[in-house]
């Protein structure tokens, strides 16, 4: 594997996590928001604990995406930077947005509702519009004999950048609802468990839906990406075998007789998208903006590349076994699971 190539999988493994890790607080929110006014479910507040200690959390890892794009990439950055300045900017605004509110939301009681909703409004679009601008990178979008411009026409009315688009937000709704529904039954709430089961068997379909979508436009847009995709079928094949293992799963009876096992389909969702995010990246190899910016062209010399990733290993050596005791405590303390619910 060359220097380039570890670099870019390093930062497709940030991407990932945070696009997943991301999806399901973003969409915690917004399901915060719609379940407010319903006081025979418990579905806010689980949605609230939930959210609560997570998204601080989530959003170190966008800081450790621009950090390792600018170190590895030095090249590529300058074009990310101006290509992607109006829609990186909109992200940054309604991310500031969305921090800001939620922070306010616990010591400003008399405000907690306007807050909740601004933060799932702000929750549903911002994935949306991140994933929105992976169109950018497919080509025919940058003038790159005119100053590395965003033709922002075209790229708005393009029905791959829509597709796309619905994509983000149905996904985020569907990854959040499921990670609820198997949070609400760790915290034995089956009345908000129910819920988030039935709205996940009702967004995953349309996920998927709107995947297919990709692929279709894809087809028409972006040829070379699309045909990469196939040449990987096989795994594709799998990934939708891996969803079908999820939907089963909220639908099937546990060992006590009750609807659906959350776990199962949370691990096999997780490991659907991570192959078919894995698809679509080495698809798009070995481009990072097509034709002109490659994992090449932009890279950095030899000597940075081993400064930064040595560091980078050293910080996930001692970074990483602290997420998964916060996550494994997040999910398993009953103290938590249970004595927050007693208090709401």
């Amino acid at each position: 594997m060359t220097d380039s190539l570890l670099a870019v999988t390093v930062i497709w493994g940030f991407v990932f996590i945070y696009a997943f890790m991301g999806s399901m607080d973003f969409g915690a929110g917004f399901w915060s928001m719609v379940y407010i006014n319903r006081k025979k479910t418990n579905a806010t507040n689980i949605a609230n604990r939930y959210l609560s200690p997570t998204w601080e959390v989530t959003n170190t890892f966008i800081v450790a995406i621009v950090v390792a794009i600018y170190s590895f990439f030095p090249g590529a950055a300058f074009t990310f930077g101006t290509v992607l300045l109006i829609p990186g900017s909109i992200i940054l605004l309604l991310l500031s947005i969305r921090s800001a509110f939620m922070v306010f939301s616990h010591i400003a009681d008399d405000y907690r509702k306007i807050l909740t909703y601004i933060s799932g409004i702000t929750g549903v679009l911002i994935p949306g519009f991140l994933i929105s601008v992976l169109p950018v990178s497919h080509g025919g979008f940058v003038d790159f004999e005119n100053n590395q411009q965003l033709k922002l026409v075209e790229l708005f009315t393009s029905p791959n950048e829509y597709a796309f688009l619905g994509f983000g937000i149905a996904s985020t709704l569907f990854l959040s609802s499921l990670l609820l529904a198997d949070y609400s039954k760790a915290s034995d709430d089956m009345e908000a468990y129910e819920v988030y089961r039935r709205d996940a068997l009702i967004t995953g379909p349309i996920s998927l839906i709107m995947a297919f979508l990709i692929m279709i436009t894809l087809k028409n847009e972006a040829l070379w990406l699309y045909e990469g995709m196939i040449e990987k079928l096989p795994l594709l094949l799998l990934s939708l075998l891996f969803f079908l293992i999820a939907g089963l799963g909220l639908v099937i009876k546990d060992r006590k007789g009750q609807r659906g096992m959350p776990r199962l389909s949370m691990i096999s969702i997780t490991l659907q998208y991570m192959l078919a995010s894995l698809v679509y990246g080495q698809a798009h190899l070995p481009y990072l903006i097509y034709p002109e910016v490659t994992i090449t062209s932009g890279f950095t010399d030899p000597n940075s590349f081993k400064a930064v990733f040595t560091t980078y290993i050293f910080g996930f050596a001692i970074l990483f076994p602290g997420f998964i005791f916060f996550w494994s405590l997040f999910m398993n303390d009953k103290r938590y699971l249970k004595g927050r619910t007693k208090k709401h």
